[in-house]
């Protein structure tokens, strides 16, 4: 079971209240992830990546294990802690102003 943490405002586009825990066939990579979720939560579609290149919406960060993934290849595999369940795979929306 993959772990997946969403912020406030996708939760309630979501329906959910706390973490998401989805089945997701290895590899277990952030398109993997992503696709999983978007399959379980189709109100997410468009809201995390681009309706058409599925690229990662520009306000939108990865992180998981410390560590910041939004600029990973979306294809390379996720920290092992994440694909076994004992890590969450973070969601969050970046803040922008000036």
């Amino acid at each position: 079971m993959i772990r997946v943490v969403l912020p406030a405002h996708l939760r309630t586009i979501a329906g959910v209240n706390s973490e998401v825990r989805l089945e997701v066939a290895p590899p277990i990579t952030q398109r993997s992830v992503l696709d999983a979720l978007e399959a379980k939560y189709p109100a997410l579609a468009g809201t995390i990546r681009e309706h058409g290149t599925l690229k990662r919406r520009p306000l939108v960060r990865f992180f998981a294990c410390e560590d910041d993934l939004s600029h990973d290849d979306p294809d390379k595999p996720l920290p092992e802690a994440v694909g076994m369940g004992m890590e969450p795979f973070f969601i969050i929306g970046a803040i922008a102003g000036g």
